[in-house]
């Protein structure tokens, strides 16, 4: 067995420290990011997650990971969002209506009756108006990654069937917390009450709201459906969900992982859109199937002109003005 002399033996011991060193700041710097969202473990947003997840597993060789936190395990959406601003939360699943009171961005994506339809949503988004929009999140403490899909919301009630907008008149519709939902139904002639997610089952169940205003799979999945029966298609908004990521979180990657995050980000949301368009289908049939009166013919047009102060007071505001404009031009 060779001998190793004094000098051999100091280099072998700074190298042995140099790797010790190397090895604990690689783990100093490997970490668990926690991901918020308020839907059920197997909703679309919460795999698409997961699937990001993955993702930065194996581009990062296990050094970062996420941990999904769903059901609302962390808090109703707009206690998430809040925490997720202060770097409590690492990344957060949520509704542009909501995050829209920190962003302002995003209260114009919420306007009712702005997009045409899904694909004219999609062509805004996925082009660089979206692209702006997720960069225009920075100063107010969060970072865009990447809009999922929410379809369209219409309104749902367990007292009478919706076919114009004066059936709407006297009913107690629940809204997100969100001054712009709650003008959208004031100005439909029906009384916005603004309560959490989590909140609105119990809601119907015992008659303190009279209905709700969401998608076919919120509707389904959370089962409103047995307590309101009638489902009008008003379509009244197209809104996203988006992922944000705290700018403290963001800031602790360097920029070869920022771009893993952001690349990760998108692929989960092409994944998202396959499974969103699977539940959304399914969902529907089983509200059809559980005797559920949809009203499919309705006058749309006096719903739009309702929303003339709505678009009145948004012009106010030249940035949101000309975001509109540029969003009605996308073909």
């Amino acid at each position: 067995m060779p001998v190793l002399s004094r000098a051999e033996l100091s280099r072998t011991g700074v190298i042995f420290v140099a790797l010790l060193l190397v090895a604990w700041a690689t783990d100093a710097v490997a970490r668990e990011f926690r991901a918020a969202d308020t839907q059920a473990e197997d909703y679309p947003t919460v795999q698409a997650l997961r699937y990001m997840g993955a993702l930065i597993a194996e581009r990062t060789k296990g050094r970062h990971e996420i941990k999904v936190f769903h059901s609302r395990q962390l808090g109703e959406e707009k206690e998430t969002i809040e925490q997720t601003r202060a770097g409590a939360i690492d990344l957060n699943r949520t509704n542009v209506a909501l995050i829209g009171n920190f962003v302002p961005a995003m209260n114009v994506l919420a306007m009712p009756f702005l997009f045409r339809s899904i694909e004219h949503m999609r062509e805004v988004l996925d082009g660089p108006i979206g692209n702006e929009i997720l960069g225009s999140f920075e100063p107010y403490g969060f970072v865009g990654l990447a809009f999922y899909d929410s379809g369209a919301r219409s309104i749902y009630n367990g007292v009478r069937p919706v076919r114009g907008i004066t059936d709407l008149r006297g009913l107690r519709i629940r809204v997100q917390q969100s001054e712009l939902m709650s003008q959208m139904i004031r100005s439909l002639g029906a009384e916005p009450v603004e309560m959490p997610y989590g909140q609105v089952l119990t809601g119907l169940a015992n008659h303190l709201i009279d209905g709700a205003e969401n998608n076919w799979p919120s509707f389904v999945t959370t089962d409103h459906y047995r307590h309101a029966g009638y489902y009008t298609l008003t379509e009244h908004t197209m809104s996203p969900e988006v992922l944000v990521i705290s700018l403290k979180a963001w800031k602790s990657l360097s920029t070869e992982e920022q771009t893993i995050f952001k690349e990760a980000a998108q692929r989960s949301s092409r994944f998202m859109r396959e499974k969103w368009r699977d539940l959304e289908e399914q969902s529907q049939r089983k509200a059809q199937g559980a005797g559920v009166t949809i009203i499919r013919d309705i006058d749309r047009k006096p719903f739009e002109e309702a929303m003339a102060p709505i678009y009145a007071k948004a012009a106010r505001d030249p940035a949101a003005a000309a975001l509109i404009e540029r969003i009605r031009k996308v073909e």
